[in-house]
């Protein structure tokens, strides 16, 4: 009787648990006793749903990694109570993804709510087994055990309810906050049991209930002394608790191992502390737990602490590689290995490194060779984001197969798999990657060249290997003397002379790079091995093919020479044609009341460069002192760029600038301030009193000690300034403000550094190298905002940050950087957002890996300036619209003769002398006159 009150019980807990039918926000099913409006409005949303339903049906046929389309679709099924249907997409979602603790529990409460038979509870067990295999969970364990009560009544029922809880303690009783609650219902579940095996009030027992009351007793007790010895969040009440059920004192060894267990838990605390306070994802503060279990070395904790980090942090690939790594070396238990390698790729399944741990381990312990190629076929599915990830998953498979094969036969079923392998391999980067990444991944051939050496160390097969060295040769690697030097080393050691020296000959006829290296290496094999006729040929051939590499060096040189003679003759010309311009203006005799503005107009057209030349002459008068100022202002910003061009404004404006601004004092920036002075760019020309607007801008970040903005000499404002603070920690919270639209204009907010003194410093906001949770799109409407962006994004996943490019002049680009939570994220944007139509634009959607960027001592064809000349020859300002309109067409075309001469001869055969190259001679305005006029 009372077994059977305690399943009545179970039953009705149950119960209560178990969702309602129809949507589960509803509290249950409800009469349609509302109008008919309201009956309307339910038809119109049944009609919406079925629609997104079958919406998303097709969108997983598509693509079936879509986590969160599975998630909705599994959300929208359980409104609409399609038990059937959702059934179906659950068991899909379960078999590529680990299901989190939320959809575990919900899909198991459907199923018992369902569950009826005794064939029905099987696949309800079927399922928990399932469930505990995803992630160590105790709500998951202990929903578990008390379903398993409900069975009770069944053969053999008490024994699985035992073995259910014992498997959980294992798995989650040493979990400090979670664990009591399983150890309590382990106990419960047994006092239940020594209620049922109680003679009737006034009966003597017999010897076999005695035994048996004794034996129920001792499994409480032990129950009861195992908890005490674990360090639980409140131990102390469990430990009172046991005080009271026992009739005999607590042993003194228990007692010891209580006290022990406090002292654990004190330690334990700051850190069960430390994640309670903790925003999600906590990975610090797990890591740092982590830490702490690992230098105590207790394997079951270290264990534990790990699966609850991962519970928290499933999509964190190095986590997982962490977490393998420690299971592999460590515990070694083949079961449990395996089965953290495949919740580690289900839940990461684009890192390729986690592929190549689960392969390893397959192997290491001895797994079927069928299923191993089956899990690499998974792998090669699972959607690598880069063209080198499928080029690791090859290498690190045909390593496995290659340590299957035994050399010692001729021929065998392993070998003839490896070889035709390696022939997939090579077809399977050439057509699937190249065609999705529009690269290989493998340049270099290291697939191919392993396959050689394989070939040749281990099959004695040199002609298959001489085959596989032809065709690498032949896909671009013939003018690298590293690749000759490699297929040479092979040769020597496998091969014979004859195809040594061959080799060879062909390094020194083909090799760009460092021909000088294949001269010496073949002069070395016939000094050794060579005959006199041999020496002979390969000093003649050498001599041959060095004295070509010098003659095109020194064509190179000498051109480039010209090049640099050319420009400083045309520099001569037009210095000399503006001293003579120059003189000429003075000699004409002016009105006094134009002599003001022919003054002007001089230093507006030829003053600026001369002055920059002549800084000396700065001293004289009261406005000299101002250009210099400028001068060294433009180069301290934040990217050494001149500054801005001066707008056309009418001749009041300026006689009123030039009045208003003539009599103010110029401070020269003092540099020992750099650490409390922000470098602010970008703001508009026409800006009135930027003193007062930036001031009131940047009071937000702190004390402001004083604006300087920049003026010409005419008195109009450049469009830059210095913003000096009191305290350090202002200027970097001024930084912040950088990008901020000021009257429709990005200012730009940057350190306050000298390029002079630290020419190697950069400012750079954005990464530049690959970022897998970040999208680089392009391709959008010069409309599109930043909200009608997230929009389209937040569909995929949790956006964290989107930012619109832009240009200087704030004007959108068409391009944008959206950044997800994690990578999968992203991964599934990328498939989902790629060609998808935005206001009649298509778009293109990528995972951001900017370009290197250029150095600058290195111009290119079309970006660097039509000079081979240092920018500073233009002047502090940089090179003003007279300059442009003088130059003549035939100079315009002239191209940088340093990009020439990487892109002739030069870069094919670098030369060997360790002088450097001769500078070009800087120039004037009034060199380029000169030349201009000799013309």
């Amino acid at each position: 009787m009372a077994a059977a009150g305690a399943e009545a019980a179970a039953v009705a807990a149950e119960e209560e648990k178990r969702l309602p039918e129809g949507d589960p926000e509803s509290g249950g099913d409800s009469e349609d006793d509302g109008d008919s409006d309201s009956s309307g409005d339910g038809e119109d949303e049944e009609k919406e749903n079925e629609a997104e339903i079958q919406r998303l049906e097709e969108q997983l046929s598509i693509n079936a990694f879509d986590y969160n389309c599975h998630l909705d679709l599994i959300k929208l099924l359980r409104q609409e109570g399609e038990l059937i249907k959702l059934r179906r997409a659950r068991q899909k979602m379960s078999e590529l993804f680990p299901l989190t603790e939320e959809i575990w529990l919900d899909w198991l409460k459907d199923e018992i709510k369902m569950a009826s038979e005794s064939s029905e509870r099987e696949k309800v067990y079927e399922l928990f087994e399932r469930a505990v295999k995803d992630y160590i969970c105790p709500e998951i364990w202990l929903e578990y055990a008390q379903y398993s009560i409900g069975g009770i009544g069944q053969e053999g029922g008490i024994e699985k309810v035992r073995s259910i809880f014992e498997r959980a303690l294992t798995a989650v009783g040493l979990h400090v906050t979670k664990g009591t609650a399983l150890w309590e219902a382990y106990r419960e579940f047994e006092n239940a049991i020594l209620e049922t095996a109680q003679p009737a009030p006034g009966s003597v027992p017999s010897p076999e209930q005695q035994q048996m009351l004794c034996s129920q007793l001792e499994k409480i007790h032990t129950l009861f002394r195992r908890q005490l010895g674990i360090p639980l969040l409140d131990m102390e009440a469990s430990y009172a608790e046991y005080e009271e059920w026992s009739e005999d004192p607590i042993p003194e060894t228990i007692l010891k191992n209580y006290k022990k267990a406090l002292q654990q838990l004190e330690k334990c605390k700051p850190y069960e502390e430390a994640l309670l306070g903790a925003e999600t994802p906590k990975l610090a503060e797990y890591q740092a737990y982590i830490d702490f279990e690992m230098k105590a070395g207790d394997p079951a904790r270290i264990q534990l602490i790990y699966e609850r980090a991962l519970a928290e942090n499933c999509l964190v690939p190095d986590l997982w590689a962490r977490y393998n790594q420690y299971l592999d070396r460590q515990l070694k238990v083949k079961e449990l290995v395996l089965s953290a390698h495949d919740r580690a790729v289900r839940n990461c399944p684009w890192t390729v490194g986690l592929w190549i741990r689960y392969l390893l381990a397959m192997e290491r312990h001895r797994v079927d060779h069928g299923i191993i190629s089956e899990m690499f076929e998974k792998a090669l599915n699972a959607g690598f984001i880069q063209a080198t990830d499928y080029v690791e998953i090859w290498q690190a498979y045909l390593d496995y197969l290659r340590r299957r094969v035994d050399f010692t036969q001729d021929s065998s079923k392993e070998l003839e798999e490896l070889r035709s392998a390696f022939a997939r391999a090579v077809e399977y980067l050439k057509q699937e990657v190249e065609e999705r990444f529009s690269e290989s991944g493998d340049p270099s051939c290291t697939i191919m060249q392993n396959w050689a050496r394989v070939e040749a160390r281990l099959c004695n097969n040199m002609q298959k290997a001489r085959e596989l060295w032809d065709n690498i040769m032949t896909k671009g690697n013939a003018k690298y003397a590293n690749m000759w030097l490699e297929y040479y080393n092979l040769e020597r050691a496998h091969g014979d002379t004859q195809h040594c020296r061959k080799a060879l000959h062909r390094a020194v006829q083909c090799t760009s790079d460092y021909p000088e290296h294949v001269c010496e290496v073949l002069l070395t094999l016939e000094r050794i091995e060579g005959t006199l006729e041999d020496w002979d040929a390969a000093v003649q051939k050498t001599e041959n093919r060095l004295a070509r590499v010098n003659e095109q060096r020194a064509k190179a040189a000498e051109k480039e020479a010209a090049l640099a003679k050319q420009e400083e003759e045309k520099a001569e010309q037009r210095k000399q044609a503006r001293a003579e311009k120059k003189a000429s203006k003075k000699a004409k005799k002016p009105r006094i009341g134009d002599k003001r503005k022919a003054d002007d107009d001089d230093e507006g057209e030829w003053g600026q460069e001369e002055e920059a030349e002549q800084p000396s002459k700065r001293h004289k008068g009261d406005g000299d002192g101002v250009l210099l100022e400028e001068d060294m202002e433009v180069e301290t910003g934040l990217f050494g760029r001149s500054g801005p061009e001066k707008p056309d404004r009418p001749a009041n404006q300026k006689e009123k600038a030039s009045t208003s601004r003539k009599d103010i004092p110029k401070v020269l920036h003092d540099s020992s301030k750099d650490n409390v002075t922000v470098f602010v760019s970008n703001l508009s020309y026409n800006m009135a009193d930027p003193e007062v607007k930036l001031k009131e801008l940047f009071e937000s970040c702190g004390e402001v000690a004083e604006i300087r903005p920049v003026f010409s000499n005419k008195g109009t404002f450049r469009g830059y300034c210095y913003v000096e603070f009191k305290e350090e920690k202002s200027a970097l919270q001024a930084l912040g403000l950088d990008r901020k639209v000021v009257e429709g204009r990005p200012m730009f907010v940057s350190p306050c550094v000298d390029k002079n003194k630290n020419p190697d410093f950069k400012v750079f906001r954005y990464s530049t190298t690959l970022e897998k949770h970040k999208l680089f799109i392009s391709g959008l409407p010069f409309s599109c905002t930043k909200e009608e962006l997230e929009d389209v994004c937040k569909a995929h996943g949790n956006v964290k940050d989107i930012r619109l490019v832009t240009n200087r002049a704030g004007k959108p680009k068409g391009l944008a950087y959206v950044e997800y939570e994690n990578e999968a994220q992203a991964s599934q944007a990328v498939l989902k957002m790629d060609g998808l139509t935005v206001k009649e634009h298509v778009i293109k959607v990528a995972i951001s890996n900017p370009p290197l960027r250029k150095l600058p001592d290195k111009p290119e064809a079309g970006r660097a300036s039509q000079f081979a000349v240092p920018r500073q020859i233009y002047g502090a300002r940089g090179k003003g619209r007279t300059q442009l309109s003088m130059m003549p067409r035939a100079l315009q075309r002239q191209s940088n003769p340093v990009a020439k001469a990487e892109n002739g001869m030069v870069q094919n055969s670098p030369a060997t002398s360790s002088e450097p190259p001769e500078e070009p001679k800087k120039m004037s305005n009034a060199d380029f006159a000169k030349m201009l006029l000799k013309k």
